[in-house]
């Protein structure tokens, strides 16, 4: 969960007591901003009257006019649009003088650095890496990471290079992390939760947790984080394709003789209460082995037929 409040930011996990705080350095821009229809009517104003002291044709009228162009045309370095989502980080020299988030078509100094921040939401889809788990198995995982910008000053000033590239390579990292705390499934450990069967999402607040702990100092909140991709590595697939349908296999053969003996338990009961045929213990033990095999088995019985007695 994340909290914003005046200059800090909040993150908390509820299920590991996690709590990083981080001063947030962004401002307002609280230079001379004017709105860009204005600045225009402002140009052609001094375009108009450059033209006319040009048109006078006189010596002392020739500077001004020339004065007056160049100003024009240098103002217009002033203009940008801001959309919906985006900002524009101004800095007049080196100094940081604040960020402009208000959308429209304004002007401001010529000579500020605009530096375009967008505050939309990416997607990040992380190719799935081979780790170890915490049972030391290798597995394929991948994961799909949400995130966006809070803090266009730390965003800008704060990391070196690409901010999607700093996103790419430390939630890398805090996947990798986050794999090798858990087993790949509840088989190989006594554990409850493994990366297979996390239904209470417990992995995916753990990556979380993980991925904001990194990426807040980069002014970077994480919307959501989750495991889209999960598999065993190449090298041990075969080895655990097998012990899986072994294990599947025995689960359907308890199933079966489960049915198979209380379906011969039944057959039993309703012989004796219904008294059609008197069984001793010997033609009890024949009966109910001729059952089992006739349920048990993978194939069709095959009839036989008997011309003299049990005991023969």
């Amino acid at each position: 969960m994340v909290i914003r409040k005046g200059l800090h930011l909040f993150v908390i996990s509820k299920q590991y007591q996690i709590q990083i705080i981080m001063k947030t350095q962004e401002k307002a821009f609280n230079g001379i901003k004017l709105s860009g229809f204005i600045a225009i009517l402002f140009i052609l104003i001094i375009l108009g009257v450059s033209i006319l002291m040009f048109a006078l044709n006189k010596p002392w009228s020739l500077i001004p006019a020339i004065i007056g162009i160049f100003c024009a045309i240098f103002m217009c370095y002033g203009f940008m649009i801001i959309q919906p989502n985006n900002s524009r980080v101004m800095t007049f020299f080196g100094k940081y003088t604040g960020t402009i988030i208000e959308n429209g078509f304004f002007w401001v100094n010529p000579l500020l650095l605009k530096t375009k921040v967008t505050l939309r939401i990416f997607n990040l889809n992380l190719e799935p890496i081979k780790v170890n788990d915490k049972v030391g198995n290798p597995v394929m995982i991948g994961a799909v990471v949400v995130w966006r910008i809070k803090d266009t000053y730390k965003a800008t000033f704060d990391i070196s290079g690409d901010v999607k590239m700093f996103v790419q390579i430390q939630s890398d990292a805090a996947l990798r992390q986050v794999a090798g705390m858990y087993a790949y499934d509840t088989n190989e450990t006594s554990d409850k939760v493994t990366l297979r069967s996390d239904n209470e999402g417990e992995v995916t607040r753990r990556l979380e947790d993980e991925l904001n702990s990194r990426l807040t100092l980069a002014g970077i909140e994480i919307v959501e984080a989750r495991i889209n991709y999960l598999a065993y590595a190449s090298e041990i697939a075969g080895v655990m394709l097998r012990r899986q349908q072994a294990e599947a296999i025995i689960a359907a053969r308890e199933r079966i003789v489960e049915g198979a003996v209380s379906m011969v338990h039944l057959a039993l009961d309703k012989l004796e209460k219904d008294s059609v045929v008197e069984l001793d213990e010997e033609k009890k033990a024949s009966m109910v082995s001729n059952l089992l095999v006739v349920l048990c088995a993978d194939e069709s019985a095959q009839p036989i037929i008997n011309t003299g007695t049990l005991y023969q």
